[in-house]
């Protein structure tokens, strides 16, 4: 996948940046002192991550979720069911992220969980969307938007139970209950939209010709 000049050195900036980050943070003084060592000049840093450090973890998620979506690409998942197939989009996720779990820790601190900022909120859907195209979803109607939705509020709470280094059983069974409490209550949001969506006027043509 080629990438443009503006991704080519955030990525550049964030490889010198992940080292220090267990350390130091996801911090303005760590970004600073990566890119010295990356060499780029206070131009470079511009076109890179004109937002800073959000733009840098932006990278970061974005790296692991295209590693995964590759990793997804070369598995066989047609005799999975739905629910395994997600469940094989997350462990892919959580694998990509793996060689840099204190960075991850570090990300969630400082605001990868959606109650903490809005740019937290957009990296938890664009990792749900990954995962939810992998598993062939193709739905185009408010169903796509709401197992989105469901799958990127689960995930803060399995990005924190993996970060306690649970045996792969326990984490297995634990993204296996938060996907079905997800799908509960898409289930229960399914029958009550379903009504309404109904209920509303339908634009007919006009037979007769008359404005």
């Amino acid at each position: 996948m080629s990438t443009t000049p503006s991704q080519t050195l955030r990525f550049r900036w964030l490889d010198s940046l992940l080292p220090e980050v267990p350390f130091d943070g996801w911090t303005e003084a760590a970004a600073t002192k990566a890119a010295d060592s990356a060499g780029l000049s206070p131009g470079e840093q511009a076109l890179a991550a004109p937002n800073g450090v959000t733009d840098l973890i932006d990278a970061f998620f974005d790296q692991a979720a295209d590693t995964a979506r590759d990793t997804l690409a070369a598995q066989d998942m047609s005799q999975l069911k739905v629910p395994g197939k997600v469940r094989a989009g997350i462990l892919a996720w959580l694998e990509a992220l793996e060689p840099h779990r204190e960075a991850v820790r570090r990300a969630a601190i400082k605001g990868m969980l959606p109650w903490s900022a809005a740019p937290a909120l957009q990296r938890t859907w664009k990792v749900a969307d990954m995962v939810w195209d992998a598993a062939g979803d193709t739905a185009t109607d408010y169903n796509r938007y709401s197992k989105r939705g469901l799958l990127a509020a689960a995930l803060p709470s399995i990005v924190m139970k993996w970060l306690d280094h649970p045996s792969d059983e326990e984490l297995g069974i634990f993204i296996d209950r938060r996907l079905a409490q997800a799908s509960g209550i898409g289930r229960n949001l399914g029958r009550v939209a379903k009504p309404l969506l109904d209920a509303l006027p339908v634009s007919r043509p006009n037979r007769s010709g008359n404005k």
